[in-house]
């Protein structure tokens, strides 16, 4: 028996108010593929900014995963580079809970995904945000 009312009563809920429109699965276990994170960064407590510029101080936020690309990705691409940030944040979540700690919002890893190219729809479709200052 699931210890959260809330949870229960709304996978109950959806499950008859859809089941007339098709197949309704709840609790569906989902496994996916083992993924590769080109690099995945954290930055020591005592590093000091190095002479790298924008890769530097990039660097020197927080855990980032970094995934360089020869041409503009495709949307699936950017999708598939989402899904590992995901994952890795899942990942400190559970570490953290494990451990008894907090993980605050900020000390999340971060997504960068180095390209030559990037066109005003590509960044348009996922919200792109634009790093300016840092």
């Amino acid at each position: 028996m699931t210890r959260k009312p809330h949870d229960q009563f709304a996978k109950q809920f959806l499950e008859e108010l859809l089941a007339p429109l098709g197949r309704v699965e709840a609790n569906k276990e989902v496994i996916d593929e083992a993924r590769l994170v080109d690099v995945l960064f954290s930055p020591s407590p005592q590093a000091q900014a190095p002479n790298l510029g924008l890769l530097g101080r990039i660097a020197l936020l927080n855990t980032a995963l970094l995934e360089p690309f020869r041409n503009q990705p495709s949307r699936t691409e950017v999708r598939n580079c989402l899904t590992k940030l995901f994952t890795v944040i899942a990942d400190s979540q559970r570490k953290a809970k494990r451990e008894d700690t907090s993980l605050p919002e900020d000390d999340l890893a971060r997504l960068w995904i180095l390209s030559p190219s990037a066109s005003p729809g590509l960044l348009e479709s996922f919200g792109a945000n634009f790093l300016l200052s840092l």
